[in-house]
């Protein structure tokens, strides 16, 4: 993942003119996703993945509604707290505030087009992965990657 800091000012005139396809104030502070780098990635034939929230994912399903949106939800609540916990990245704190924010934000899962339950890491790995080929094995898909053979197949 790339970042690039620029000033309040500056993303706030960006903001204004369009060049997000999501962003948010979070504490002061503004994130964003560049449409730009997301159309010109896309344009190349790479998927792109982003770990956003629900309310990035809305704005991005209402300014590309053909993307595709997979919600991961944990098995359980202590299994959440659990995990939080062995990370040891966030302070106890912190850790009660996502604790407390988890029931809503998890409340949105219906908005998503997949839903993963992470009770097993490789077996969500494996959901993922379906997810992804599934996609990738749609038919309009298939007909760009393969337009030259399909014309070929269809000659005469």
């Amino acid at each position: 993942m790339h970042y690039h800091f620029v000033e309040k000012s500056e993303f706030e005139s960006l903001i204004e003119q369009g060049a997000f396809l999501e962003y948010a104030e979070v504490f002061g502070n503004y994130y964003g996703t560049s449409r730009l780098w997301i159309e010109e990635t896309l344009d190349k034939g790479i998927d792109v993945f982003l770990d956003i929230d629900w309310q990035g994912a809305r704005q991005i399903r209402e300014q590309m509604p053909q993307a595709k949106s997979v919600f991961i939800l944990p098995p359980s609540n202590s299994e959440l707290e659990r995990r939080l916990n062995v990370r040891g990245q966030d302070s106890d704190e912190v850790i009660a505030k996502r604790m407390s924010e988890a029931k809503s934000e998890m409340s949105h899962y219906n908005e998503y087009d997949y839903v993963i339950v992470n009770d097993d890491f490789d077996g969500a790995l494996v959901d993922f992965k379906a997810i992804l080929r599934a996609e990738r094995l749609k038919q309009d898909k298939q007909a760009v990657k393969y337009k030259g053979m399909l014309d070929a197949l269809l000659a005469e």
